[in-house]
């Protein structure tokens, strides 16, 4: 059995990885808990990965507004 060290879905990942700039991530639907406001990535499996390194659950965001400079 051959296995290989790549990983199966390689960079067509990528392609589902949405960047924002600047950005506001809301835990709630009223918008009352902002849970980070700046650069976020929103990665292929829904997590959020913000600068520091740090990932926000899906379960944990409601919405996210991408802001329009």
């Amino acid at each position: 059995m051959v296995v290989s060290t790549e990983p199966a879905w390689g960079d067509a990942v990528e392609q589902f990885v949405k960047e924002y700039e600047s950005a506001i991530v809301y835990a709630d639907i009223e918008q009352e808990t902002v849970l980070h406001e700046g650069a976020v990535r929103v990665l292929a499996n829904g997590w959020v990965e913000l600068p520091t390194g740090r990932l926000l659950s899906p379960d944990a965001v409601h919405h996210i507004d991408a802001q329009v400079d």
